[in-house]
């Protein structure tokens, strides 16, 4: 790992995530998780303060960088949390663990997010659900053509993120079923502001 991905990176992360429309959908979504809450991309713990102080969560990201933001934050808020510094793909706990999986902004970067999918899946318990916001392509052509040619470069300097995955196909195509979902842009360059967001349960 090099010195921008080490040193500078999270720093930038940490401060792009805290968008004014990013911190109003987190208070709207996360709140809604229940009981034993799953978080995969904890990152630097921007959804700990919007958690209800009866859950329970553990929080899943291999940035050690990040996750002493987040540490911070558990302790400021005194909230229960267990860390783990683990990617998504293979996360060693039990089946039937969770009753609630959050994801914010965290498929567009995890290397196998059809892998880490199948681990939520696993990891809820028989009527779980999983709470997502995401971001990916445009259902504008001009704006989906820009996302493939930026993505690439977008990728090296975001940290593994995509421009343009397709989480509510990603979410399907791994035995859940979508609730209410929302999609639409929020504040921002529409390359990288698609938004996708809702309530998905084992189907």
């Amino acid at each position: 790992m090099g010195f921008y991905d080490k040193y500078l990176l999270p720093k930038l992360l940490n401060l792009a995530m805290k968008a004014p429309e990013m911190t109003r959908l987190r208070r709207q979504l996360v709140p809604l998780a229940t009981g034993r809450v799953l978080e995969i991309g904890v990152g630097s713990g921007l959804n700990l303060p919007f958690y209800d102080p009866s859950v329970q969560v553990t929080g899943v990201d291999p940035s050690l960088e990040l996750q002493a933001y987040a540490r911070e934050i558990a302790r400021d808020e005194k909230l229960d949390v267990e860390f783990l510094a683990v990617g998504a793909e293979a996360i060693p706990l039990e089946d039937k663990t969770f009753d609630t999986a959050v994801i914010t902004w965290t498929l567009c970067t995890i290397p196998d997010p059809d892998a880490a999918l199948r681990e939520v899946r696993r990891l809820l318990k028989p009527g779980g659900k999983l709470i997502f916001i995401e971001h990916g392509e445009s259902p504008e052509a001009n704006i989906a053509t820009w996302q493939r040619r930026i993505n690439p470069t977008w990728n090296k300097l975001a940290g593994g993120c995509h421009l343009n995955r397709r989480p509510d196909t990603m979410i399907l195509a791994n035995a859940f079923q979508l609730g209410d979902m929302t999609e639409g842009y929020i504040p921002g360059p529409k390359i990288a502001t698609y938004s996708y967001r809702g309530i998905a349960t084992i189907a």
